[in-house]
């Protein structure tokens, strides 16, 4: 994949992350949050380089060939409705949000959950968008760093347009995942089970004590 001007939307760990491998792959990228001058945005500008830039969400949407969402899942459509559907329309845009809502106690629950997702919600409120889920079943160093976790794992991939996910099969592909660990799970329903994944992902963090861990499924027939 050649190098492509691509929108990250969220300074998080995982916003950062994605974002600075990007660059490393050869891409320009473009950070959006909803402060371009906070200290998250301002750090990651100054470390990228001349490829690296920050803007607002709308900008860094408009700027991308493709646009990566990885702001929290609560807050995916708040987010994107500071975009608008414009920059969007025609343009992958990867999902990577996890709609994590955590109570006083520890205990983790979803929202929306079971009978939607947020892969799902994303789409409907943007139709010309080509949504895809992915990435959001893993430790963001492990999204960018396949060899973190030692033998063959996986990566899905679901959403409705055929296009987006072979884009972002190839995407992943240069983080150095293995083809035959990227798994089409069909549409974007399936994000549905991808998200609620992650209770158990944060179960099993707590159990191991590290991130370094992912799932392992026997190749299809």
């Amino acid at each position: 994949m050649s190098g492509m001007r691509i929108g990250v939307l969220g300074t998080g760990t995982v916003g950062q992350t994605l974002g600075s491998k990007l660059l490393t792959v050869g891409h320009e990228v473009m950070l959006g949050s909803r402060n371009v001058d906070g200290q998250a945005a301002v750090g990651w500008d100054e470390a990228a380089g001349p490829h690296g830039s920050r803007g607002t969400f709308a900008q860094a949407a408009a700027f991308g060939e493709l646009v990566v969402l990885a702001v929290p899942g609560t807050a995916a459509l708040e987010a994107l409705a500071l975009v608008g559907p414009e920059p969007l329309a025609g343009k992958v845009l990867i999902d990577v949000t996890n709609p994590l809502v955590f109570a006083p106690d520890g205990q983790v629950t979803l929202d929306p959950v079971n009978t939607d997702s947020v892969g799902e919600r994303v789409q409907r409120a943007y139709p010309a968008a080509r949504v895809v889920k992915s990435l959001n079943t893993m430790a963001a160093p492990v999204m960018v760093t396949p060899s973190r976790v030692p033998g063959h794992h996986a990566v899905f991939v679901a959403g409705d347009d055929p296009s987006a996910k072979r884009e972002t099969a190839q995407l992943l592909l240069t983080f150095g995942w293995p083809a035959d660990s990227i798994t089409d799970l069909g549409g974007i329903g399936a994000a549905r089970g991808l998200e609620m994944l992650m209770p158990f992902w944060i179960s099993m963090m707590r159990h191991l004590g590290h991130t370094d861990f992912n799932y392992s499924f026997p190749a299809a027939a």
